[in-house]
């Protein structure tokens, strides 16, 4: 009873922490023409969110790609539409998969590192040694990191969607013996860029992006000042992106359908 009522006051407060975070989304949008003077720092941090994210996105979105190829001929043998597999791989990748599962990738590699790094900053009085420096912290540490992320997500996105494709077609074509002149032609001509690409990889990787990241800064500034409280903010901002993941997604997808 007490594993139950821990779970659901966990999620509960995942869900007042991205309410909280959305509070905190006018105070990120005033600072941003301010720390455009900090264009280093911007790139710093697009290369810490998402070139040091490139090996695990890439390793699971090339797994996701072979399972769900591997999966889908089977099923799909059944009602002999095995050619049909690199189309369904697309579709599946494309609308949901790739950008639900790298937002979720994106929430616990990059996502915590943020949170923890702003949090530690805020532990040991940096962040208010800066102020005492007539530094806004929100303007030099905290936006840019949310511009990296917003940057960085639709990026990773397209990566992961890219090595599913290719894990997709390893299995396909190299393993299970599909024809690879088929395998591209139905999926070239069923798979439609604007709806499949653009809305299901960019907008949505955008938006994620903007939501994991708004989350992780607003955790890492807010927290207590104490070790323990470090560990906590890291483990809300997992419970409260995942959700918030989720529950986008849905609404995304039925407002794009």
């Amino acid at each position: 009873m007490n594993a139950r009522v821990k779970r659901r006051n966990l999620v509960v407060e995942g869900l007042a922490q991205i309410g909280d975070a959305g509070l905190f989304l006018p105070t990120l949008l005033a600072a941003m023409p301010r720390s455009l003077r900090y264009f280093r720092e911007i790139v710093r941090q697009i290369w810490f969110t998402g070139a040091m994210s490139l090996i695990i996105i890439m390793t699971c979105g090339l797994f996701v790609g072979m399972v769900l190829a591997l999966q889908l001929y089977h099923v799909l043998e059944i009602f002999g539409g095995t050619a049909s597999t690199g189309t369904v791989v697309a579709l599946s990748v494309y609308r949901e998969l790739g950008p639900v599962v790298t937002a979720l990738l994106f929430a616990g590699r990059a996502g915590t590192s943020i949170t923890a790094e702003i949090g530690l900053m805020r532990a040991t009085d940096q962040l208010s040694a800066m102020e005492m420096m007539a530094v806004d912290p929100v303007a030099y540490v905290v936006t840019p990191r949310f511009i990296a992320g917003i940057i960085a997500m639709p990026l990773l996105c397209c990566v992961f969607s890219a090595m599913a494709i290719f894990g997709g077609h390893l299995v396909g074509v190299t393993w299970l013996g599909i024809d690879n002149g088929t395998f591209w032609s139905n999926m070239t001509s069923n798979v439609e860029v604007w709806k499949d690409v653009i809305d299901g990889v960019i907008w949505k990787g955008l938006a994620f992006g903007t939501v994991v990241t708004l989350i992780s800064v607003h955790q890492g500034y807010t927290t207590p000042p104490t070790s323990e409280g470090v560990a906590y903010a890291t483990t809300r901002t997992v419970v409260a992106s995942s959700i918030a993941i989720l529950a986008l997604d849905f609404v995304l997808t039925a407002f794009m359908m």
